[in-house]
Formats: C-alpha cells, sequence, structure tokens
C-alpha cells in the first residue's frame, strides 16, 4: 500500500523575547524531527498530553504556521515555501482540516450554504455549481439541504455545525483530511453519530484521515495506526491493535494505563505520572521522557534513543528495546531484569 502523504524532518521553533540585534533569547521546542508516513485509505490518530505538538504539527502540515525545517509530500510531490516545487494553494486541494471549535471555525456571518459553497468558488467552481455542491455535502453528512441552508452558525447545535465544518472541507474534494479534536468538544452520542458518518464518508469517497485527539478511547476506534508524541517528538507509532495490546514505550504503557477500564467492575492497574511535562523551552538532554519515566538510567539523559523496529511496522524509542536492527521480538518491560540493555 502506497503512503499518500510523507512527513519527514518537521521541525517548529517559537522564539521567546529578542536581544538587542533582534536574536531570539529562548526558543520553545514545539515540534523535533517529526517524521511519519501515511497510507492511503488508512486513519492515523496522533495522540499525547497537551503541549506535545499533536495540533501543531496539524499546523505545519496545513501550513497554517510555516515550519522552519521538514519536507511534505503527497504522492512524492513536495509542497511549502522550504524546497517545495509546488504552491500552497494545489497542496489545500488535496488536504483539509476540520477543528475542534465548531462555531469559531464558520463565519458567522455567511449561512450554511454559503460557508460550503465559499471554497469550490475560490478554486474557479461555478456559483451555481458551487451551491449545488453544498446542497448535495449538506444531504451527505446527514442535514436536511431544505432545513439548514439559509440557517446561520448559532442557529445550529455543536453536532450539526460540526457535520457542516466535515462537509465544507469535503467542498474542495480532498483526499486527506485532519480531523484536530473534532469530537472532543460533543457528548457521547453525538461523537459516536460523527464518528459513524466519518468512518461511512472515508469508505464512500476513499479518504485518508489524520485524526488528532486525546481520548484513547475514540482513538482506538477510528484509527488503523497510531503515532504517540511527547515533547514535541514521536516517541511510538504502529497498528493500533498491535500498540494498545503491545506498547513498548513507557510514556505510551503509562497513557494507556491511565485510560479507564470500559466494562464495569473490571479490575485495573494503574501507572501514575509523576509531574509535569518538562519544559519546552529547555527540553531535556537525551531521552526527553526521562525525568518522569520509572525506568530511567544514565545513559537516558546522555543519549536520544534510536527509534527501533518492535514488530511488523510497530516502533518506538527506547533504550529498553533490543538495539539491532531488525529484531522482532516484543520484550515487555516488567520482563527485563538486566540493566546491560539500558
Amino acid at each position: 500500500m502506497t503512503s499518500v502523504l510523507r512527513v519527514q524532518d518537521l521541525k517548529k521553533y517559537f522564539p521567546l523575547g529578542k536581544d538587542l540585534f533582534g536574536r531570539p533569547t529562548q526558543v520553545v521546542h514545539a515540534v523535533e524531527s517529526v517524521s511519519f508516513d501515511v497510507k492511503k485509505g488508512r486513519t492515523l490518530g496522533i495522540v499525547g498530553e497537551s503541549g506535545c505538538g499533536k495540533s501543531t504539527t496539524a499546523r505545519l502540515l496545513m501550513h497554517l504556521i510555516e515550519p522552519d525545517e521538514g519536507r511534505i509530500l503527497i504522492h512524492g510531490k513536495e509542497y511549502g515555501q522550504i524546497g517545495g516545487r509546488h504552491p500552497l494553494s494545489e497542496l489545500r486541494k488535496q488536504m483539509q482540516m476540520v477543528f475542534q471549535d465548531s462555531y469559531a471555525s464558520l463565519n458567522p456571518r455567511l449561512t450554511i450554504e454559503d460557508s460550503i459553497a465559499f471554497g469550490p468558488r475560490i478554486h474557479g467552481v461555478k456559483e451555481v455549481q458551487a451551491r449545488q455542491m453544498a446542497r448535495d455535502l449538506l444531504e451527505r453528512v446527514g442535514l436536511n439541504p431544505g432545513v439548514f441552508i439559509r440557517r446561520y452558525p448559532h442557529e445550529l447545535s455543536g453536532g450539526q455545525r460540526q457535520r457542516v465544518n466535515i462537509a465544507r472541507a469535503l467542498a474542495i474534494q480532498p483526499e486527506i483530511v485532519i480531523l484536530d479534536e473534532a469530537v472532543s468538544a460533543l457528548d457521547k452520542s453525538v461523537q459516536a453519530q460523527v464518528l459513524n458518518l466519518l468512518a461511512d464518508l472515508k469508505k464512500e469517497l476513499g479518504l485518508t484521515y489524520l485524526f488528532i485527539s486525546h481520548d484513547l478511547n475514540v482513538v482506538q476506534y477510528i484509527s488503523d495506526d497510531v503515532m504517540v508524541m511527547y515533547l514535541g517528538q514521536v516517541v511510538e507509532s504502529g497498528p493500533v491493535e498491535q500498540l494498545y495490546r503491545q506498547s513498548a514505550h513507557p510514556y505510551t504503557r503509562a497513557l494507556l494505563n491511565s485510560v479507564p477500564a470500559q466494562t464495569p467492575g473490571t479490575r485495573k492497574d494503574y501507572i501514575v505520572l509523576e509531574g509535569d511535562p518538562p519544559n519546552p523551552i529547555a527540553p531535556p538532554s537525551g531521552c526527553r521522557f526521562h525525568p518522569r519515566c520509572e525506568f530511567a538510567r544514565a545513559i537516558c539523559s546522555e543519549k536520544t534513543p534510536d527509534t527501533v523496529r518492535v514488530e511488523g511496522e510497530h516502533r518506538a524509542a527506547c533504550f529498553r528495546l533490543p538495539q539491532s536492527a531488525g529484531h522482532q521480538h516484543y520484550i515487555a518491560l516488567q520482563e527485563v531484569q538486566d540493566d546491560t540493555t539500558h
């Protein structure tokens, strides 16, 4: 299966303060050396604590924020102002985004029909055709066009507004849709409806999703693959079933063990993450997770671990994993006794 989206060494620092010569005195290490592939027709879930760089990564992909370094390729074509040979207008025809705040995402002065038709009209579609596309898309996302086309955003519920945002994103006919906490502001029953809608649209239109969320149960439900971020870096990635069943990085294990059991009465052993994430202005040396890791050793603060294949496409960056290339055996953390593996 070919990769529709390839991201290589994406990096973004935000400057804080300047000296007399206009140079930044401090920088926030928001995203650093992030690389991943998304295969056609699959959903990549991106998870991590608040401030880990999930949403910043999404905005870098859309070039709502300009990357400092890195390459963004869709079907092998590079986009962006850093080395990109194809204009951003072409990128946004192929990749669109749905944001968390459904109300702030819509222009309050435009009707629902105008909001959806706006994108196609900007890209050269005639007004009559754009309005017909808006009606068709409203019907596709489960809203009756005869009822909703003349309404304004404040006249809709949160779930209805998010359906409109999905329709607006699809109006450009993109191949990739980025969903940044797109269902987190909805109650559980509406969440389920929107998630089922997204699954149906993906199948019908052959879409590829990047699904960003803090809700690990939702990510498990909708994703094919998962990428775990910590303090601007990727610490683990792989197929969702494999990563949830045998997570290899201590941070991933702590995240998954913090999720309440879905079956009442089911006993679960919790791993508590001590303290807050380190300051992104001055991130720790070596493995950035080591100040909070109960398995940390001296080498963890001295050297950044390489990303190692655990099994198949499951990869993790941890010194507790075998560092030999091609080693495919999973070693549970609690079973590792020999400190020479650190």
